[in-house]
């Protein structure tokens, strides 16, 4: 079968066009992938910097999307299954091979780019959202990085939660595209963007901010927590790790909690179908990933280095062709 292999670890320019052979299956469902996510961990491990570090050569691609081929019995699916699922590495390829426990069903509805979408953004934002910063409808909810992954799945999660959503961004010429989403409003993350915050607030702040970003934009985004406030702590995509001053956190009456979803199913595996549950709720009210740009799986090396670089809105989608 053709992949997609990291021959070096020198980021997307290492993956190579080969033929591989078939991933041995017993015990795993084995999938034909339809469609495959392009996301950060992605980009990280081509580089050897993610947490899970494998030596070339290795297939990357953590989210997939298609179609049951064989399963174990008891696994509780079958042939011709439309599935997704989230499996680290082996997602850049024809087929895989995948723990039962890692496979979900598809959402009736929802195609096979749209289906590898709802895999790490969407799951980390409801897990962040729901459970970490407990929403309530009618609250609102700031998001920092906007226009990336995260950010998209968060505007339309917040939006699904019935909450107020103001998007921040630093990039240009996206504003209409957030408001597809459903933002309510859009802020340049440029100088002076905490005031304009608490101006669309009335003063009083956000109940809750999400910031995947870090860096110097952190503790503008503490600032700018309404009393009871929480920030939820997704990554570091600014590049530096803030430092948090405890006497903000202690007179100001405020939270800074962290969403690591990866680690939590590390830990709580069940946590994975409660997290999908809600999202196929989601999809049944309406909530459909927005995916902006789609590219051949021999494309897989452009569509990483487009994501490296910034080009990418929302979520970009390996298609087999």
């Amino acid at each position: 079968m053709r992949a997609m292999v990291v021959t070096e670890l020198s980021g997307p320019e290492g993956i190579v066009a080969q033929e591989v052979p078939e991933p041995a299956a017993e015990g795993l469902v084995l999938i034909d992938v339809k469609a495959s996510g392009v996301c950060f961990p992605d980009l990280l491990i081509t580089y050897g910097k993610y947490q899970i570090r494998p030596e070339p050569p290795f297939i990357p691609g953590a989210e997939i999307s298609g179609v049951v081929v064989s399963a174990p019995e008891g696994s509780g699916f079958a042939p011709g299954d439309r599935v997704l699922a989230a499996a680290y590495l082996g997602g850049y390829a024809e087929r895989i091979a995948v723990n039962p426990a890692q496979v979900l069903r598809i959402p009736d509805g929802l195609a096979f780019d749209e289906a590898a979408s709802l895999i790490i953004n969407y799951q980390t934002m409801e897990f962040a959202l729901a459970r970490r910063a407990k929403i309530v409808a009618g609250e609102t909810v700031v998001v920092l990085g906007a226009a990336g992954g995260v950010g998209t799945a968060t505007i339309q999660l917040a939006k699904a939660h019935g909450a107020r959503v103001i998007a921040v961004v630093r990039r240009e010429g996206v504003e209409d595209f957030l408001r597809e989403l459903g933002a309510d409003e859009v802020v340049a993350l440029a100088p002076g963007w905490g005031e304009r915050i608490r101006e669309l607030t009335d003063g009083v702040g956000a109940q809750i901010v999400v910031d995947p970003v870090g860096g110097d934009v952190f503790d503008d985004a503490v600032r700018v927590l309404a009393p009871e406030g929480r920030l939820v702590v997704i990554g570091f995509a600014g590049g530096g790790i803030p430092q948090v001053k405890v006497n903000r956190v202690l007179f100001r009456n405020i939270s800074i909690v962290g969403a690591a979803w990866g680690e939590f199913t590390r830990t709580n595996p069940e946590a994975v179908a409660e997290v999908h549950a809600s999202l196929v709720e989601h999809v049944r009210n309406g909530l459909r990933p927005l995916v902006k740009a789609r590219y051949p799986l021999a494309d897989a090396a452009v569509a990483l280095a487009d994501l490296e670089s910034g080009k990418v809105l929302g979520k970009a989608i390996l298609l087999q062709e």
